[in-house]
C-alpha cells in the first residue's frame, strides 16, 4: 500500500513546510501556503531500495567512473555569449534569459538559433509572444534565416511538448516562459503556480533527452526576475541582458551557472542589423572621454578573464542637504572612500554632495576601482585635473595605503595596449613594456602624483 504525505508550499517562493502556516518562513509572504499532497515512495519488500538498470541516472557509482563528456558545451556561435557561458550551451542543460522589455532578449536568442542552424544544428523556437511572420522579418533583419530553424507560435504547453516530438530538435526555446500554460493545472498564463509547473515540466524534459533549453523570462519593475524564486533555483544559468535605454551598450552576465563561471561580462552593440559583439571593450568605453576633465580618472579592472579600462566620473558641489549618488560602484564602497579622504587627506566633504558613476553603463564590483574612484573624488573637489593618458589601479584600505590587486599585470598589459602613457600601481607592481609606472603607497602620495599642480600648469 502506497501512503500519502502532505505539505504545503508557498505560492509565492515554493518554499515548502510540514504544517500550515499563516507566513511563509521563507519569503514572509502572508496566507501563500497551499495544502501539497503527494505519494510517498514505496519500499521495496526485501526493504532494499530499488534503483534501476545499471548504467541508469538512478544508479549510485564512483565519481571516477561517470562521464563527463556529457557536459561538453555546444558553441552558438555568438563570441560574447559563448564567453559568458563558458564555451556555449551544454546538453541538458536549462538557461533562463532574463532582462526588462526592449533590451534585446528576443534578438539575442534568434541571432544564436540562427547561427547555430547555419551549421546544422536543428533548433525549434516556441513563440508565445509573437507571430511566426512577426519572428522572421526579424530573422531577415539580424541575418537569422535558416532552413534547420523551425519555428512555431504555440502558448499551451502541452502542444509545445508535442511539438518536441514531432520535430526533434537539438536545441529549444521559448519566448517566454510567462506565456506558455498548461490548461490542466490551475491559474491564469503567468501565475505563479502555472510558470513553476511549467518550467519543472521542461526541465524534467531538457535532462531526460540531453536537450538544451532556454527560456526567456520577464523582469518586474524592481528588476528582479517575474514569477516564483523557484524558477531560478531549478534552472541551470540565469543570464541577465541590460543597458541603458539611451545608449547602444547592452551587457550580458550570469547571476547562476552550473557550468562555468559568473563573473564574465559580456558586451553588445545594438544596431540596425542586431546585436554586434564587442570585442575591443576597453576602446568602446573610452571612446567618449573628454582629455583633461576635472572629476575624470582611468581605472584598470577586472571582469572575470577580461581586464577592461573604464572612466570614473565624479562631481562634488556644495549643499546644504549633500546627499552621496552612485551609478556603477558599491555606494559602501564609496563611503568608505570619503571617510578616508576625510580622515588621512583632510578634504572636508561633510557639507558637499558627493556623484560618481562609472561611464558606459558598467557595474564594477571589484576593489581595483578604489585608487581611480578616490582620484575622481578629489579631481573634482580640488578643482585639478588628473595627468593625461594616467591609469589608475588599486585598492584603498582604511588606513589610506593603497593596495595591490588580483591579476595586476593584465590589468597594465591592457593599459599599454591602449598607449596609456603612465600608470598609479600600488608598491611592487610588476613592471610591464611599454607602461611607466609610479608606485604610490598611500592616498597622499596618489593624490600629489596623479593631480595636476594648476601652478605648474600656469607655468607651462
Amino acid at each position: 500500500m502506497v501512503k500519502t504525505r502532505t505539505s504545503y508550499r508557498c505560492a509565492e517562493c515554493g518554499a515548502e513546510a510540514p504544517r500550515w502556516l499563516g507566513r511563509c518562513p521563507a519569503c514572509e509572504s502572508w496566507g501563500t501556503l497551499q495544502e501539497r499532497v503527494a505519494p510517498a515512495r514505496p519500499a521495496a519488500t526485501d526493504g532494499r531500495l530499488r534503483t534501476g538498470a545499471p548504467g541508469s541516472s538512478g544508479v549510485p557509482a564512483s565519481i571516477v567512473d561517470v562521464d563527463s563528456g556529457c557536459a561538453d558545451p555546444m558553441p552558438t556561435g555568438v563570441g560574447e555569449l559563448d564567453r559568458v557561458l563558458g564555451g556555449g550551451l551544454v546538453p541538458g542543460s536549462v538557461t533562463l534569459l532574463a532582462g526588462e522589455p526592449g533590451m534585446g532578449k528576443s534578438t539575442l536568442l534568434l541571432q544564436a538559433l540562427g547561427s547555430m542552424a547555419r551549421h546544422g544544428t536543428r533548433c525549434l523556437l516556441v513563440t508565445a509572444e509573437e507571430s511566426c511572420a512577426q519572428v522572421r522579418v526579424r530573422a531577415e533583419r539580424v541575418g537569422a534565416l535558416a532552413p534547420e530553424l523551425v519555428v512555431v507560435a504555440e502558448t499551451s504547453l502541452p502542444h509545445v511538448l508535442a511539438h518536441v516530438d514531432a520535430v526533434g530538435p537539438s536545441v529549444l526555446a521559448l519566448d517566454s516562459i510567462q506565456t506558455v500554460v498548461d490548461p490542466d493545472q490551475p491559474g491564469a498564463p503567468g501565475s505563479v503556480s502555472q510558470v513553476r509547473d511549467g518550467a519543472y515540466r521542461l526541465v524534467q524534459l531538457a535532462k531526460e533527452r540531453a536537450l538544451p533549453t532556454v527560456m526567456v523570462g520577464h523582469v518586474t519593475k524592481e528588476g528582479t526576475l517575474a514569477g516564483p524564486r523557484v524558477l531560478e533555483h531549478i534552472v541551470d544559468t540565469v543570464l541577465t541582458f541590460d543597458g541603458d535605454r539611451g545608449h547602444s551598450l547592452r551587457l550580458l552576465r550570469a547571476l547562476k551557472h552550473r557550468f562555468g563561471s559568473t563573473h564574465e561580462l559580456g558586451l553588445f552593440e545594438m544596431g540596425e542589423g542586431g546585436l554586434a559583439d564587442v570585442p575591443d571593450a576597453s576602446a568602446r568605453f573610452l571612446v567618449d572621454r573628454r582629455t583633461g576633465a576635472i572629476g575624470s580618472a582611468i581605472a584598470g579592472v577586472l571582469e572575470g578573464t577580461r581586464p577592461l579600462l573604464v572612466e570614473v566620473q565624479s562631481l562634488v558641489v556644495e549643499s546644504s542637504v549633500p546627499r552621496r549618488t552612485v551609478t556603477g560602484v558599491d555606494p559602501g564602497r564609496l563611503g568608505m572612500l570619503l571617510a578616508v579622504l576625510d580622515q588621512h587627506h583632510r578634504l572636508d566633504l561633510a557639507k558637499y554632495e558627493v556623484y560618481a558613476s562609472v561611464a558606459g553603463g558598467l557595474r564594477v564590483a571589484e576593489p581595483g576601482i578604489d585608487l581611480a574612484l578616490l582620484l575622481a573624488i578629489a579631481s573634482a573637489r580640488l578643482r585639478r585635473p588628473l595627468a593625461e593618458g594616467i591609469v589608475a589601479v588599486g585598492e584603498v584600505g582604511l588606513g589610506g595605503e593603497v593596495r595591490s590587486v588580483p591579476q595586476l599585470e593584465r590589468r597594465l598589459a591592457e593599459a599599454a595596449r591602449l598607449g596609456m602613457v603612465g600608470a598609479l600601481v600600488p608598491p611592487g607592481a610588476p613592471a610591464v613594456p611599454g607602461l611607466p609606472t609610479f608606485e604610490v603607497g598611500d592616498v597622499d602620495a596618489a593624490i600629489a602624483r596623479g593631480l595636476v599642480d594648476p601652478r605648474a600648469a600656469s607655468a607651462a
